[in-house]
C-alpha cells in the first residue's frame, strides 16, 4: 500500500485509491460537484484541484482522477489552490447564477459575484448525468454538444431518444437538480409514489417502507428496479459498504403449524375519486384524511407543516392555508356507498380542526360540515367543547359539492363548499383554500377470500362476523380463529386495542389448556355407503371434509367440524349424517314423545 503526504501528514492508503478518496478518509474536505462514488472519476468541475509537488515544481491537478503513488505529496489548502477554486466558481456562477448548490458553495469559499458576463443556464456541466446514463444504465442517450459557452447536455440532433428508459437515474445524481428526463426520451416516465406518504411524495426503487418498519432496512421494488429488469445499474450494490444488497433473494412461502389464529387484516380506506362532486383528484388541495395525517406528521413530506399543495406540481407545497373545510361522512351513512357509520370520523375531524388552529394560527378559519356529532367516548364530548371554544365553525349539513366556480370576489381563486345548513334551512357557500374529506372505513377487498380460507363468515357490510355480538365478540364459528381490530367492523384505537388483547387472551387460553374440547354433535360419513362424489367437500363451510384417496371415500376432520349439517342435507347417497341425529335416533325420540302423550 502506498504512503502519501496530505497537508504534511503521512497517510497510508489502499492501492488504486484517488487523492480525493484518501483525503475524505482523513476527514479532509475537498469541494467537488462532479464526483460520485458510483461513477468513474471525471475531473469535470475542476473544484477538487490540489497542489502536487512533482520534480520540485508544484502543479495543480484534479484530486478525483489523481491516483495515490508512493511518496506523493499534495496540499489541499494552499493559496494557489484557493485562488483556482475561487476562479472556477466565478466562471460557473457566470454560467448558472441561480443554481442553489453552486451559490452555497460560492458563499462558502468567499465568492459573492462573478466578474464575467452572466448567463442563465441551470446546467453546470458536471457530467454526472451523462456518465450515469452511459456507465450504469447502458443507454448513452445523452451527451455534451457544442463548444465553449454554447456547450449543452442533450440528445443527438436534439431529437427524443429511443434508447432512453426515462428511469430517472440521471436526475437522481444531478447536483444542480436541473434534469427533466422527459425531454430526452420517447418513453413516458413512471414516477413511484410513496405509499406510506399517500402519494404526497415520490420514493425510490429502493427505500425503507415506513419509519416504524421492523426490521428497519431498505427493500427493493422488483417491478421498478432497473437492475432486476434490465441487468443495468446496480449502483446500490456497488456503493453499499455493508455489502448487504442481494439481487438473488426471492419471496419464500413458509409453512408454520399453529394452534390458533388471530385475524387482524384491518380495513381499506374508501377512494373518493368516483365521488365527482367533491373534486378529489381534480383539485390539488382537496385531500383525504390520511393525506392530512401524513402532512401533519413530523416524518411526512412537509416535516409536520400543514401546507397547501402547488397547483402546478402536486409534489410541491407552498404556504399554510388561511381557511379549511372538513367534510364528514364521505361514503359513510350514505345509501349509495356504505350505510353504516365509520365511528372514527367525527373525532379525527375535530383533531384536524385543533391541529389547524395550533399549527397554522388561531386566525385560520376552520369549518366542520357534519350530519350528527357522535362523540361517544371518554372525554370526547369535552374535546368537542374545547374545539368549539377555539373558534371552529360547526355547520350541521352534509356537503353536496366542492367547486372552483366563483360567484363573487370572495370566492375567486378558492374552493367553494356548497351545503345545506339544516339548522337554518339555507343553502350555504363557503370559500376555503383546502378541503379535507373524512372518508369511510370499508372492508378489505380480499375479505371474502380470507373468510373462505379460515372458515369464517362475512356480513352484509363486508366485515367479518363474530360468533356472537355480545357474548363472543372476538370468537368465530371456527374454533381457534379469533378476530381483532377493524376487520370485524369500524372502530377507533381504544376499541381496537381492547379487542386485540381479548383475542390474544383467548388464543393463550387454548395454548395453556393443551387440549381442545369438541362438541359431540358433529358430522360423520359412513365409508360403506359413500360413493366418493366429493359433493360434501365443496359444501363444507369449515373445510372439515377431505377425500381419502386410498379408499376413495370422504372423511370428516372431527376437530374442524361444527355439525352444521350441510353435508348431510346434500349427500346424494345418504352417507353423511350428523352424530346423535341419525334417522333411527330421531324416530326413536318422536316415538318416545308420542308414547308419553298417549299415556297422558
Amino acid at each position: 500500500m502506498p504512503s502519501i503526504i496530505i497537508n504534511d501528514q503521512p497517510v497510508i492508503v489502499a492501492e488504486g485509491t484517488t487523492v480525493l478518496e484518501a483525503a475524505r478518509e482523513q476527514k479532509i474536505e475537498i469541494p467537488t460537484l462532479c464526483y460520485n462514488p458510483a461513477l468513474e472519476p471525471y475531473g469535470g468541475c475542476r473544484l477538487c484541484v490540489v497542489e502536487v509537488e512533482a520534480g520540485g515544481r508544484p502543479g495543480l491537478q484534479a484530486s478525483c482522477t489523481l491516483r495515490a503513488t508512493e511518496g506523493l505529496a499534495v496540499r489541499t489548502d494552499s493559496e494557489r489552490v484557493k485562488r483556482s477554486r475561487r476562479l472556477t466558481l466565478e466562471l460557473m456562477l457566470a454560467r448558472s447564477p441561480e443554481v442553489p448548490v453552486l451559490r452555497a458553495m460560492a458563499r462558502e469559499h468567499g465568492v459573492k459575484d462573478a466578474r464575467f458576463a452572466a448567463e442563465n443556464e441551470s446546467c453546470i456541466l458536471c457530467g454526472q448525468c451523462i456518465r450515469m446514463c452511459a456507465e450504469r444504465m447502458g443507454a448513452a442517450a445523452i451527451g455534451i454538444f457544442n463548444r465553449g459557452a454554447n456547450r449543452v447536455v442533450s440528445t443527438p440532433f436534439d431529437d427524443l431518444s429511443d434508447v432512453c428508459r426515462t428511469c430517472g437515474a440521471c436526475a437522481s445524481v444531478c447536483p444542480a437538480d436541473c434534469i427533466d428526463f422527459e425531454t430526452y426520451g420517447r418513453h413516458p416516465a413512471q414516477p413511484l409514489n410513496s405509499e406510506w406518504n399517500e402519494g404526497l411524495r415520490l420514493r425510490k426503487a429502493i427505500s425503507i417502507p415506513f419509519q416504524q418498519a421492523i426490521p428497519k432496512v431498505p427493500v427493493i421494488d422488483p417491478d421498478a428496479c432497473v437492475h432486476l429488469n434490465t441487468g443495468a445499474c446496480g449502483i446500490c450494490s456497488s456503493v453499499c459498504v455493508a455489502d448487504a444488497i442481494d439481487y438473488e433473494q426471492a419471496d419464500e412461502i413458509v409453512d408454520v403449524n399453529v394452534g390458533s389464529i388471530i385475524v387482524a387484516t384491518g380495513f381499506d380506506v374508501l377512494d373518493p375519486t368516483p365521488m365527482e362532486p367533491f373534486g378529489y383528484g381534480r383539485f390539488p388541495n382537496v385531500i383525504t384524511n390520511l393525506e392530512f395525517e401524513r402532512l401533519s406528521n413530523a416524518t411526512g413530506p412537509t416535516s409536520g407543516k400543514l401546507l397547501l399543495r402547488d397547483d402546478q406540481d402536486r409534489y410541491k407545497f407552498t404556504r399554510p392555508p388561511e381557511s379549511v373545510a372538513i367534510l364528514h361522512c364521505i361514503g359513510s351513512r350514505d345509501v349509495n356507498y356504505h350505510e353504516y357509520c365509520s365511528r372514527t370520523c367525527c373525532m379525527y375531524a375535530l383533531k384536524y380542526a385543533h391541529l389547524l388552529k395550533d399549527k397554522c394560527g388561531h386566525d385560520t378559519e376552520v369549518f366542520n360540515f357534519y350530519i350528527d356529532m357522535r362523540c361517544f367516548g371518554k372525554g370526547y364530548e369535552e374535546f368537542l367543547n374545547r374545539v368549539q371554544a377555539e373558534g371552529v365553525r360547526m355547520i350541521r349539513g352534509k356537503a353536496a359539492l366542492v367547486t372552483d366556480e366563483a360567484l363573487d370576489e370572495d370566492e375567486e381563486g378558492k374552493l367553494v363548499v356548497v351545503a345545506e345548513d339544516t339548522l337554518t334551512a339555507q343553502i350555504v357557500r363557503v370559500p376555503v383554500e383546502m378541503v379535507v374529506l373524512c372518508t369511510a372505513m370499508e372492508a378489505r377487498a380480499n375479505a371474502p377470500e380470507v373468510a373462505r380460507t379460515f372458515g369464517i363468515s362475512v356480513g352484509s357490510d363486508g366485515f367479518f362476523l363474530e360468533e356472537h355480538p355480545k357474548l363472543a365478540p372476538v370468537n368465530t364459528p371456527t374454533a381457534g380463529v379469533f378476530l381483532a381490530g377493524a376487520c370485524q367492523g369500524p372502530k377507533d384505537i381504544p376499541d381496537t386495542v381492547a379487542q386485540a388483547k381479548a383475542a390474544a387472551a383467548e388464543a393463550l387460553a387454548l395454548s395453556s389448556a393443551g387440549h381442545v374440547t369438541v362438541a359431540p354433535m358433529i358430522s360423520g360419513i359412513d365409508p360403506d355407503i359413500c360413493i366418493g362424489c366429493q359433493v360434501c367437500i365443496g359444501l363444507c363451510p369449515y373445510s372439515a371434509i377431505e377425500i381419502d384417496s386410498r379408499r376413495g371415500v370422504s372423511v370428516v376432520n372431527t376437530a374442524l367440524c361444527k355439525g352444521c349439517g350441510s353435508c348431510a342435507g346434500w349427500c346424494p347417497s345418504g352417507a353423511a349424517k350428523v352424530e346423535h341425529f341419525t334417522d333411527k335416533q330421531i324416530f326413536a325420540e318422536i316415538e318416545g314423545l308420542l308414547a308419553e302423550g298417549s299415556e297422558g
